[in-house]
């Protein structure tokens, strides 16, 4: 008995450890590069709030368009604060919800709270990058009201939504991390009218500022560069909802 209770007292001590270098690891998130922080200040085109998630409303106009943004895993969400201001400066409402852990998967309902904030809003646009984008799908199975999602070098995690009504953005570089096969072959998980965006010389982690990622490929194209093609695509397909 006294060995089978040591024995279930050490299991015990390693599953805590384990678990507490989990949180630790995942509290310990990439970025926010300074890029990012200095897009967090609001001005006369962009105002900016950051209670439960960060909100950049255009300063002179109402928007009827939102778009809803998650980050990638152990990323802090404040890195991708560059090019959402930057779409939000083209008149769409954008918000970028933090999430459990700096990890989507434990926190799929994150932008829940966004939609009782803003009831003057008649499209909704949802997406992310990485991990982000996955939960971004798997939250809008879910919420009817959203109508389409954008994918940050993402892709969902089944083929669910493929037969949906809902319009799809993929947007890639030619130099990701997950390679440029990976992406042909769930193209079969997105709509068939999906749109795709590849951005020559684009790789990972320049879809935020946050600095490299392990396992990334470097890039061919400055970050700017890559992020400008971002926001134009973005902005373009977030046209598409307003009749």
């Amino acid at each position: 008995m006294k060995i089978l209770k040591r024995f279930a007292l050490g299991l015990v001590i390693i599953l805590v450890l384990i678990s507490i270098g989990f949180v630790v690891w995942a509290e310990t998130p990439l970025g926010p590069a300074p890029e990012a922080l200095a897009a967090l200040k609001s001005d006369s085109q962009v105002t900016v709030t950051t209670h439960d998630f960060i909100t950049f409303n255009p300063s002179n106009l109402q928007p009827s368009t939102a778009f809803i943004f998650y980050p990638g895993g152990r990323v802090d969400y404040r890195s991708y604060a560059a090019p959402l201001r930057a779409i939000a400066e083209q008149g769409y409402l954008v918000v970028l919800v933090p999430v459990r852990l700096n990890l989507a998967f434990f926190d799929i309902n994150a932008a829940n709270p966004v939609f009782e904030k803003h009831p003057e809003i008649q499209h909704w646009i949802i997406g992310g990058h990485s991990l982000g984008g996955v939960a971004s799908a798997l939250f809008a199975k879910g919420h009817p009201q959203v109508e389409g999602i954008v994918f940050w070098a993402s892709y969902p995690a089944d083929d669910s939504l493929k037969n949906s009504d809902l319009k799809m953005l993929s947007i890639y570089g030619t130099n990701d991390m997950a390679g440029m096969a990976k992406f042909d072959e769930t193209k079969s998980l997105l709509t068939a009218d999906a749109k795709y965006v590849v951005i020559d010389g684009g790789n990972h982690a320049q879809f935020g500022d946050y600095g490299p990622q392990p396992g990334d490929n470097a890039a061919t194209i400055s970050r700017a560069d890559q992020q400008a093609q971002v926001v134009s695509s973005v902005v373009s397909f977030l046209a598409s909802f307003v009749k």
